[in-house]
């Protein structure tokens, strides 16, 4: 694991669960890290806007 904590961007999300979806015949598995990484950048992107 990384020293560096980021958040996950919706960009980087977005690249993840493309390649996630292109290796999974356009879909991203439930619980896969695409899916995790898809919503963190959910919560973050809510979170800077003032959300909970």
């Amino acid at each position: 694991m990384s020293k560096n904590k980021s958040p996950m961007t919706a960009d980087a999300a977005r690249r993840i669960q493309s390649e996630t979806a292109k290796q999974n015949g356009g879909r991203v598995p439930k619980g896969s890290f695409a899916a995790r990484a898809i919503s963190a950048a959910a919560r973050n992107e809510n979170a800077l806007k003032g959300g909970k």
